[in-house]
């Protein structure tokens, strides 16, 4: 398999070592967050973060700008937020000369990494320029261009967009990913090294934002000539799913293959960088079956290339039980029958609640399609009896 060449292999071994590593050891649960982060980046595209607050975000993005040294910017967008608020006001003592200009000192212009939370509160005049700045890397005000040295633009939001003139919005945002609370089994691990996050301070990385942007580069060195066949069977797969990839979108998820690629120390593409494709989703409903298609080409990867340098997130998943599963499902319904007569604790309620989730995503990995849609069907159920 052709590797890079040195000084690429360096960067990617530093940022992999110096960078995502430290992250994941700090940000208990969030290896997938920080692994997306880091395609991003490298493929110069921009990650959307479904999921609910105080589920670390934010602080994970930031923890990554910092380590690499790389300009941040943050804000919260509300119904009322205006275009000054991210890009800068204007420079009154030049508009005094007949000159508009822009103050763009510590504003979105000048970040390489930026963070938006809660993305569909965008107003039409954010919404207008965000576009501009996600498509073409430029903010323009009147007769003046900026142009951005953003890497990558990272958002948040607790729900999808429901107004039909954000989804041009959405639609910028290759990579998506959902981000729940973490399980109560991991909870002494979050509050041990959440409160070294508290005390510790960010060190500085072997690699910096330069670095990534060199990288980034790169991803159209990397030759896709091996996997272009099997790439196109699975967009049409993918399109049966009912999910609507677009020709656009489609050849752009080809950078992100690319990436992995990159980040896998290789200069070449595998079918192991289709896990990329599992982040394309449309809608929460559309994440486990898209999950289980692309799971089930990576198995086959796996098996055919044992040898390849796989990105983190290309492991093929291990693969479950679907007998066990219905067991489990059976004995949640049997408490479920018991609460007829006498009504279930808030606390044991909660933590049928977390099971069943838990059981739901396991299932999505059953390789027999109709004993996966059975059981994923009976754990929705079981979880609307819940209430």
């Amino acid at each position: 398999m052709a590797e890079l060449d040195p000084h690429a292999l360096l960067v990617v071994d530093r940022l992999r070592n110096d960078v995502i590593a430290p992250l994941k050891q700090r940000f208990v649960g969030r290896d997938e967050v920080v692994d997306l982060i880091a395609l991003a980046v490298v493929s110069g595209e921009h990650l959307f973060l479904l999921g609910p607050p105080g589920t670390a975000k934010s602080a994970v993005i930031r923890g990554f700008a910092e380590r690499v040294q790389g300009r941040y910017f943050e804000y919260l967008l509300t119904r009322f937020s205006e275009p000054n608020e991210l890009f800068g006001p204007i420079d009154l003592a030049r508009l005094r000369e007949g000159t508009v200009a822009t103050v763009t000192a510590g504003m979105l212009p000048e970040a390489e990494f930026a963070f938006l939370d809660e993305l569909f509160n965008a107003n039409s005049a954010i919404l207008n320029n965000l576009l501009t700045v996600l498509n073409e890397r430029r903010f323009r005000r009147g007769a003046e261009v900026h142009r951005l040295p953003l890497l990558s633009l990272f958002t948040a939001s607790n729900h999808l967009a429901e107004d039909e003139a954000l989804n041009a919005l959405f639609d910028r945002f290759l990579i998506r990913c959902h981000v729940d609370h973490l399980p109560r089994e991991a909870m002494p691990r979050l509050l041990a090294a959440g409160w070294e996050l508290e005390r510790a301070e960010a060190s500085v990385a072997g690699v910096s934002s330069g670095d990534l942007r060199g990288l980034s580069r790169r991803i159209f060195e990397v030759d896709l000539s091996g996997v272009s066949g099997s790439y196109a069977d699975l967009i049409w797969k993918i399109r049966d799913l009912g999910l609507a990839l677009s020709d656009r979108r489609a050849v752009k998820v080809l950078k992100l293959v690319a990436a992995s690629a990159l980040l896998s120390g290789r200069s070449k593409a595998t079918r192991s960088d289709f896990w990329v494709l599992r982040y394309v989703w449309d809608r929460e409903e559309q994440i486990d079956p898209l999950r289980s298609l692309v799971g089930s080409v990576l198995e086959q990867a796996a098996s055919e290339d044992p040898e390849t340098a796989r990105h983190p997130l290309a492991e093929p998943p291990d693969r479950v039980d679907g007998e066990d599963l219905a067991r489990q499902l059976d004995e949640v319904a049997r408490q479920l029958d018991d609460a007829k007569e006498r009504p279930l604790a808030l606390l044991v309620a909660a933590r049928l609640r977390d099971r069943l989730a838990e059981l739901s995503d396991q299932a999505s990995w059953v390789a027999d399609d109709d004993a996966r849609h059975h059981l994923i069907e009976r754990a929705s159920v079981l979880l609307n009896r819940l209430g």
